[in-house]
């Protein structure tokens, strides 16, 4: 087991957002897809308004479609097909270097589709290359919810801080005082979807919104 990653804040100019393989002919196979979505939606439009770069992948697009059309990637660095299943092949790599000094982010944002397969192999590729993940745990999933679950306690156990969309974006924002509070506002007052992760998730709950 990898020893435990200190947690530290997010800093956006130090900060990139990895959305995997959110593509159309995976919708009808997961059965919290939709939910995913509406939490990735958020925190990519997040992302956009606090000027954090995105890059995105898409796995084997001829066959498997193209990024579904709910989520706004126009601010997008780059869009890549892929056949590997881990996100970082060449071109990512070099948009990486690109995008940071010493050609890496310090922390990665890493989002999208299958948890088990393509954002957990990224996510070892990343470690080994001394990047901090953070794992969305609310906006990853797998057809099956027992191989997302074991895959997020396997990613936990190798070093990736587990987190959600609602997390990172306060962790982005560290102050009410922000600039761009307001404009996140209406998205933070949205309750995330329920992505069924833990037990006492699944019941209703007020959301009392105390912190806006």
């Amino acid at each position: 087991m990898a020893s435990a990653r200190r947690l530290t804040h997010l800093n956006p100019q130090k900060t990139l957002f990895l959305l995997c393989d959110v593509q159309e002919k995976f919708r009808p196979a997961m059965p919290l897809f939709d939910k995913l979505l509406e939490n990735a939606k958020r925190l990519t439009t997040a992302g956009k308004i606090l000027n954090v770069p995105l890059l995105v992948t898409e796995q084997n697009p001829e066959k498997l479609g193209k990024t579904v059309q709910e989520l706004d990637i126009s601010h997008a660095k780059a869009n890549v097909g892929k056949t590997r299943f881990s996100m970082m092949v060449p071109e990512i790599e070099k948009q990486m270097q690109s995008l940071f000094d010493g050609g890496k982010p310090t922390d990665v944002v890493l989002y999208g589709i299958e948890s088990h397969v393509c954002v957990e192999q990224t996510a070892i590729d990343l470690l080994e290359r001394n990047i901090n993940v953070f794992l969305v745990a609310d906006c990853v999933a797998s057809r099956v919810n027992q191989d997302r679950d074991l895959a997020i306690e396997r990613l936990r156990s190798a070093g990736c801080v587990i987190t959600t969309s609602e997390s990172v974006i306060y962790n982005l924002l560290r102050d009410k005082n922000h600039p761009k509070f307001n404009d996140l506002r209406k998205l933070l007052l949205a309750k995330s979807a329920d992505m069924q992760l833990t037990k006492s998730s699944s019941a209703a709950n007020e959301n009392t919104n105390s912190k806006l």
